[in-house]
Parts: structure tokens; C-alpha cells; sequence
């Protein structure tokens, strides 16, 4: 394993690894206003939540590494605290790039990518019309993390309002996030897209008591046809099968065909495959009753 001390690299070296493991990152595709109003907009992957009551938000204005200098929006939050955060999806992500380009100050980013502004209600700084989610924020604090070049800049945001195009709901009233086609950063010139088979459900392992990967079957901690994830699909039951079950199912037409065949080993196996099949669809309790068959 490669092994990296931060202060044994160049600055720009360690941000390359940096970056490139700590993804993907959600982007904070920021408008804010200077004293004067004059209006800019640009994208940051050093963002997330953290808490909702107050709902805050945070991301980093990093200073440039090249030469130490400060990005617009964090001179803009500090002549005026107030910023819109909107949520980037796929059909405007080639657009949220073109509006990262460093263009002077006083050039309006809206119209440089051709991304139209919506007046906020309650902030000065404009919302993007496209964007599915936009928060209207105060900036509370703003925290510098260093004086050189790469050093970050916490921009601590509460939302004030929040705006969600009704387009991305789903019959339940909440976000669906297949509508949503969120994009996330990478590392270099990377993102991902947050739809379609990227997308996938895991249940909260609050809503049980585990049993956890300590209580499995040796035969099915050390299977070499399980992976870790279906060892923890596995592990979220609150409890096994009962003895009842697991001689009914036994008599499964597939199962069964499996019982009756080959040596103990080739059962095990052909067993463990079926498993792994029913934990890929999401049937839990049917690869358990599968596995306590050996």
C-alpha cells in the first residue's frame, strides 16, 4: 500500500491524490454579490449538511494554489453574507464547469454559461433558474483554515429557504433522486452521475438490531462466493429463520434439486450461489432459508 505524508509532497501533488480519494463529492454551485451587487457564480465540491436545525450548510473557497490568491466568492461573503446554493444536475454539469472558468472580476458567470438568473426572495445574490434545488442562505461565519495557498476557507451557510422544482417529487411528496440526476466530483477532470444503475438502496441498519457479521456461520463469514456486502445484507436481520421455516424450504423445488446432488462441498457451493442471486434482488430472507439448508 502506498503510503503519503501530506508535508513530504508538493502542495499540488497531495491535492491530486487528495481529491481523487476523498469522492465523490456533492457541488455547491454558489451565487453570491459583492458590495457593489455585481453578481457571481461558481462551483465547489468541498460541500455538505451538517445539521438541520438550524439547516446548515458548508463549503470551502479554497485559496489557489498556483499563487495564494483568494477565489471571488469568498471576497463576495465577506462584503455580503449571503449566498445561494444550488444543486447541480447532469443536464446543466458541462454548464456548472464553463462557470468555474476564472474569468475577471465583474464578469457575471450566469451569462458567460448561458445559465439564467431567478431573483431570491429573501437574499440578494440571484438563484439558478435550472437548478432543481436551490437554498437561499445567510453566511453566519466564515473560517479560514490556513494563510497558503490550498488552504480552505469554511463558509458556514443556514438556509433561510429552501426551492425544489415540484418535477423532481415523487408520488410520496419527497425528492426522488432518480429525477434529481445529481452530479458529484471526482478527482482531476472526473464526475459521476448519481441515476440510473449508479443508484442503489441500502436499509438503514437503525430500523434493526443486527446480528452482525460476528454471529454468521463460519461456513458463511469465510464463503468464497459471498462478498463483504452480502455478508452485511446478511448481518441487518434482527434474527434467523426459525427451525420450521428452514425444513419447509427445504422442500423449494431449486432448493431441493441442490440437496439431492453432488458431494457436500459442490452443495455448499451451488447453495451459496443461490444465495448470493436472491441477496442481489433484495431477498434476504430467501437466501437465509437458502444457507441454513447446508
Amino acid at each position: 500500500m502506498k503510503t503519503i505524508r501530506p508535508s513530504a509532497l508538493d502542495v499540488s501533488e497531495f491535492h491530486s491524490y487528495f481529491l481523487g480519494a476523498v469522492a465523490p463529492r456533492p457541488i455547491a454551485f454558489v451565487s453570491t454579490v459583492d458590495a457593489r451587487g455585481q453578481v457571481n457564480l461558481s462551483p465547489f465540491s468541498c460541500f455538505n449538511t451538517f445539521g438541520s436545525n438550524p439547516p446548515i450548510l458548508i463549503f470551502s473557497a479554497t485559496r489557489r494554489v498556483r499563487d495564494n490568491t483568494t477565489k471571488d466568492t469568498l471576497d463576495n461573503v465577506i462584503e455580503h453574507p449571503e449566498a445561494v446554493i444550488n444543486i447541480v444536475s447532469y443536464d446543466m454539469a458541462e454548464q456548472m464547469s464553463l462557470a468555474s472558468t476564472e474569468y475577471q472580476k465583474g464578469v457575471n458567470e450566469f451569462e458567460k454559461s448561458g445559465l439564467n438568473e431567478l431573483p431570491s426572495e429573501v437574499v440578494k445574490p440571484p438563484r439558478v433558474k435550472e437548478a432543481k434545488v436551490s437554498f437561499e442562505c445567510k453566511v453566519n461565519q466564515v473560517m479560514p483554515m490556513g494563510t497558503e495557498g490550498g488552504a480552505g476557507n469554511l463558509i458556514i451557510c443556514e438556509v433561510l429557504l429552501m426551492h425544489i422544482q415540484e418535477s423532481i417529487l415523487d408520488a410520496n411528496g419527497k425528492i426522488d433522486p432518480f429525477k434529481l440526476d445529481a452530479v458529484g466530483r471526482l478527482g482531476g477532470d472526473w464526475y459521476v452521475r448519481a441515476s440510473g444503475s449508479s443508484l442503489f438502496e441500502i436499509e438503514k441498519p437503525n430500523r434493526n438490531m443486527g446480528i452482525g457479521v460476528d454471529q454468521l456461520p463460519l461456513a458463511i463469514r469465510h464463503s468464497d462466493i459471498l462478498t463483504g456486502n452480502d455478508l452485511g445484507k446478511l448481518a441487518n436481520v434482527a434474527s434467523l429463520p426459525d427451525e420450521a421455516s428452514i425444513r419447509s424450504y427445504a422442500d423449494d423445488p431449486e432448493v431441493n434439486a441442490i440437496l439431492v446432488s453432488g458431494d457436500t462441498a459442490q452443495r455448499q457451493r451451488a447453495l451459496h450461489l443461490k444465495a448470493r442471486e436472491f441477496l442481489s434482488n433484495g431477498e434476504i430472507k430467501k437466501a437465509w432459508l437458502t444457507l441454513l439448508q447446508s
